[in-house]
């Protein structure tokens, strides 16, 4: 439930190349700052402007002047960008995606159409296509006690090696108002989460989570 494969279709992002050869989505979270410097240099200047170092955004996007945009970041084509956003940095934001008021994004890629557009903080996070964060939730990218980060799969943790590591949600995820995303969650493809949830470990896809002890399968 919990690879690549299982939870993202990597024809809804301009980032596909950056998660070839892995097994699970954090694995990219490392690499994803290079990546953009590359790949950027390869954007056609006729689609895409380049304002600032390390930083393109697609003509066709709509990014407001008072949006703070940190290098390296790609703004993919049709994009929103709106009212003071804060883009820290190493950032991928998707074609039709909406990064909304006040929302900071600090290390993701956001695939095409996802949306975070109001109050949300997206850290060290990868969301899948449609992917849509409710007003106020946030992935928790940092654990209380500063340890690493693991991902509980049920019956097989797995140790990541990361002391920063939000949340992983697959393609139409759908994030209530108020929720925390706890450091090293993933959720699986068309899950909702119900608002004002305290999420963590591994979510199924197609289930609706209630609470850590009611977690319903799609019908």
């Amino acid at each position: 439930m919990i690879t690549i494969q299982e939870l993202l279709d990597l024809d809804k992002t301009i980032a596909a190349e950056l998660f070839a050869g892995k097994t699970y989505p954090w694995e990219v979270l490392d690499e994803i700052k290079p990546f953009i410097l590359k790949l950027g240099e390869t954007l056609s200047p006729e689609e895409f402007d380049h304002p600032s170092e390390g930083v393109w955004i697609a003509k066709d996007a709509t990014v407001f002047p008072s949006a703070y945009i940190g290098s390296p970041c790609i703004i993919d084509h049709s994009a929103e960008v709106r009212h003071c956003a804060f883009i820290r940095g190493s950032a991928i934001v998707g074609k039709n995606a909406v990064v909304g008021n006040s929302v900071e994004l600090k290390n993701v890629v956001l695939f095409d159409n996802v949306q975070t557009p109001h109050y949300n903080y997206v850290g060290d996070s990868v969301l899948g296509y449609k992917a849509h964060m409710g007003a106020g939730s946030i992935t928790s990218n940092v654990k209380s006690d500063k340890t690493l980060v693991v991902v509980k799969e049920p019956g097989n943790p797995i140790e990541t090696g990361r002391k920063k590591f939000g949340a992983i949600l697959g393609d139409n995820v759908e994030v209530g108002c108020n929720s925390v995303l706890n450091p090293g969650t993933v959720v699986g493809r068309r899950s909702n989460i119900y608002p004002t949830s305290c999420v963590r470990g591994v979510i199924p896809s197609d289930s609706i989570y209630k609470d850590k002890n009611d977690i319903a399968a799609k019908e």
